[in-house]
């Protein structure tokens, strides 16, 4: 794939251009909240847009730990040079504005009568300088910048900061569209790079379906092809993303740090994680993790929660790195790049390698679950009422079962299927099948005989042939197929 090359996002630039359209066809202003983790291309998907548009355009960016005097300076600095400017430079004075309220006005003096577009991108910093900004934003618009045929978009990388931006108790609640930008799916990942579905998996787990990384990634190449051919160069975008992405977030090593970190390892249990995480004198208190715990995966949102999922409530709750891409730094790529930085990219290789095939067995989980999901809405599934995709464990963890559809979460009324996922080298044989039966009995809802088994595999079956009780054989094609390419 060429650098420089923008791939995928047609839904999301055809949402934008209707929203121009209607300011076009309505004389007024459109304004859209665009929120997504860092390095999903957000900022590229709009410079997009405004490329593909053709109109005149303000496209400014906040700086973090500027200060409100230094952000109105750049703001008035792009505006300046900026295509909306040009019609009438003389509405401009020289010096910048001193504070958002006037810095807006003076926006909405040099908005052309035509269609034009403004963008305010990484917003949260703004807030974050001025307290009054938000306020300022909400009266220019309502006054002054709604009257215009001017297409609003405010992009910003703190999820819980962009949610809270529009929620009702904030200033600007109703007044912009919200939409969310998440990485690009596997079949535009296998599109993209020209990969048959096993190796787009592969790849959309690596890069986390993340562009910065993609734009890098050669044409039909694997991925342990490509991690090793990475490993020549500690500057890669495979260790550099993820990187940048925990250093913004996390820049100091503390115990929001630590905790991360434990989970990336591998710990999954609020026990472990604790311990993993804690220091000499003993584990984190529950009373310190937990409130982390939540802050990751309600506020920050790299964490995902998974629960046991049945028609009974059940323990423990488990947490992953929600982003594969991080999951995958975490667990290999951050130790490699070590190496590649002392010049042994072939250990730091065989880092990534000696990890591989369990990272991957985990990390292709939730994957396969939203496809299922994805499925029984879309496609021709055994189940068509599924509306949910997890898994189930007792607090033993014997047994683990990897896929439970059902009704609702996180209690189902009830259960459709039970199924495994083997992502291994080897098939998905009768021994498989045999330990799958007796642990889906245990699950509370299924019902052996009524409810269906689902065997998820990376290299087919074996000697399950006429096994009755297979419902459902989900391989590579399936998994990529549930998603628009």
């Amino acid at each position: 794939m060429a650098a420089g090359t923008f791939v995928g996002r047609s839904t999301e630039l055809n949402v934008l251009r209707k929203r121009l359209d209607r300011t076009h066809a309505t004389g007024s202003g459109s304004a859209v909240a665009i929120r997504g983790r860092r390095q999903v291309g957000k900022s590229r998907l709009v410079q997009e847009f405004c490329d593909r548009a053709g109109l005149p355009y303000l496209f400014f960016t906040a700086t973090k730990g500027a200060s409100s005097l230094e952000a109105l300076a750049a703001f008035h600095t792009e505006l300046r040079e900026s295509g909306l400017a040009r019609h009438d430079e003389a509405l401009l004075p020289l010096d910048a504005p001193r504070n958002w309220p006037d810095g807006l006005r003076l926006l909405a003096a040099v908005l052309p009568s035509t269609p034009c577009v403004v963008v305010l991108d990484e917003l949260p910093w703004l807030a974050e300088q001025d307290p009054l900004f938000d306020g300022a934003l909400q009266t220019a618009w309502d006054r002054l910048l709604s009257q215009r045929p001017v297409l609003l978009l405010l992009l910003g990388s703190d999820l819980h900061m962009m949610e809270r931006l529009t929620a009702y108790d904030r200033p600007f609640y109703g007044r912009a569209d919200s939409l969310v930008l998440g990485p690009l799916n596997p079949a535009e990942t296998g599109k993209i790079l020209g990969l048959d579905a096993p190796d787009a998996i592969d790849a959309h787990l690596v890069s986390g379906g993340l562009p910065g990384i993609l734009r890098a990634w050669p044409h039909s190449m694997p991925a342990l092809d490509f991690i090793e051919a990475e490993c020549a160069d500690p500057a890669s975008p495979l260790f550099g993303v993820p990187e940048s992405a925990l250093m913004a977030e996390f820049p100091a090593p503390d115990q929001s740090r630590r905790v991360l970190e434990a989970i990336g390892s591998g710990e999954r249990t609020h026990a472990n994680i604790a311990a993993a995480a804690g220091s000499q004198d003993g584990a984190l208190p529950s009373g310190v993790l937990s409130p982390i715990l939540r802050r990751l995966s309600e506020q920050k949102q790299v964490l995902a929660v998974d629960s046991p999922l049945s028609t009974k409530p059940g323990k423990p709750a488990l947490h992953r790195i929600a982003d594969s891409n991080l999951r995958l730094y975490l667990a290999a790529l951050r130790a490699a790049e070590q190496l590649a930085m002392r010049g042994r990219p072939d250990a730091a290789f065989r880092v990534v390698q000696r990890r591989w095939a369990a990272w991957r067995g985990r990390a292709v989980e939730p994957l396969i679950r939203e496809s299922l999901e994805l499925a029984a809405v879309t496609g021709d599934f055994p189940w068509p009422d599924t509306e949910t995709v997890g898994g189930w464990w007792n607090r033993q963890f014997s047994p683990e079962i990897d896929l439970i559809g059902a009704d609702r979460a996180p209690v189902a009324q009830t259960v459709f299927f039970a199924g495994s996922v083997k992502w291994l080298a080897g098939p998905f044989d009768r021994h498989d099948l045999t330990a799958l039966e007796r642990g889906a009995a245990q699950v509370p809802g299924f019902t052996p005989g009524t409810g269906g088994l689902v065997v998820a595999t990376l290299s087919g079956t074996s000697d399950i042939a006429g096994a009755d009780s297979v419902d459902l054989v989900w391989e590579p094609r399936d998994v990529v197929a549930a998603w628009p390419a």
